[in-house]
């Protein structure tokens, strides 16, 4: 008995393996062919709080599948483009990750983020907690310089506390001392932080422009931009507790007076247009508290979404 189905597999978001948006997976890190590539990073040991992002990526991969229909990209009809259609994008899987070693663990995110540039690729990098930006801002020791802009909570500066420097509250302060990073846009700090005065006063004094979200939103979106050097290589480093914990509570330190999905999207938009976004990581998602998925599902759909836009604006660039 026939029941009209097309001809081939359908593949319905529910069925199947979740990989990144059913994105083929490639276990071969020497044979990247695609304009994006995914990597797993499900390393939580740099957390000082609530533990579990380091079943972000599978979180983020499940709840990917949603936005994959099988139809030619995804058309967005306020824009009236229809993105992903045409990008490649491959999973790698996931960096190998040795409990409670975060020198050997870091190691092997490095990889797997300097695997994907050698490719020529677009590294997207799933976390885990906010550490995993160490190895992968390590990642472009080769590359051309790079300027840092964080969507987060929190400052992230600390240099060094009970002798720990590479925990979740150090990346960006990593990242400003590397010779390669020319700035750091930290967006969406608030409230109390996990950085004291001094790490605010020493980000500043290491090239770092803070701003929270009550003035991005005093001063817009375009005067948010106009902040940020143009024409630069921009890493992109999105903390989901940079949204507000209403619509992202799965996360190990929620903050409230967070962003909405909207104004990280049309900031995201805008950087994309006023320079190049090299690569991006995604961090924080703790899905085991939040059982409705509601979090996993902003991760995926800002990703996807940034994907698109990356590529649409490159190609009218």
């Amino acid at each position: 008995m026939s029941h009209g189905y097309e001809t081939g597999r359908l593949d319905l978001p529910f069925v199947g393996i979740a990989t990144f948006a059913k994105s083929p997976y490639q276990p071969d890190w020497s044979k990247i062919d695609a304009d994006v590539a995914i990597l797993g990073a499900p390393f939580d040991f740099g957390t000082q709080w609530r533990a579990g992002a380091r079943f972000g990526p599978r979180g983020i991969r499940d709840a990917s599948t949603l936005f994959s229909f099988g139809h030619a990209g995804a058309y967005d009809h306020e824009d009236d483009v229809t993105y992903l259609a045409d990008t490649r994008i491959v999973d790698m899987g996931d960096a190998d990750i040795v409990h409670t070693d975060t020198e050997g663990s870091h190691a092997n995110i490095e990889k797997g983020v300097r695997a994907i540039l050698d490719a020529g690729a677009l590294p997207v990098v799933l976390g885990g907690d906010h550490s995993i930006n160490i190895p992968c801002v390590a990642a472009f020791s080769d590359q051309e310089p790079i300027h840092i802009v964080q969507i987060d909570a929190h400052l992230d500066f600390v240099d060094e506390r009970h002798g720990v420097r590479n925990g979740h509250g150090n990346p960006m302060r990593r990242a400003a001392e590397r010779p390669w990073v020319t700035g750091l846009s930290q967006v969406g700090i608030r409230n109390v932080s996990s950085t004291a005065k001094e790490g605010y006063d020493d980000a500043r004094k290491m090239g770092s422009d803070i701003v929270s979200v009550r003035q991005f939103r005093i001063m817009g979106v375009e005067a948010m931009l106009d902040r940020i050097p143009e024409g630069k290589r921009y890493y992109l480093t999105i903390d989901i507790d940079g949204f507000d914990p209403s619509i992202a509570p799965g996360t190990g330190t929620p903050s409230h007076g967070g962003f909405l999905y909207y104004e990280v999207l049309e900031f995201v938009d805008g950087l994309s247009k006023r320079g190049e976004i090299v690569g991006i990581d995604l961090v924080e998602v703790a899905p085991d508290y939040d059982h409705t998925g509601t979090t996993s599902i902003l991760a995926a759909q800002i990703l996807l979404n940034t994907i698109g836009r990356i590529f649409e604006n490159q190609a009218e660039q």
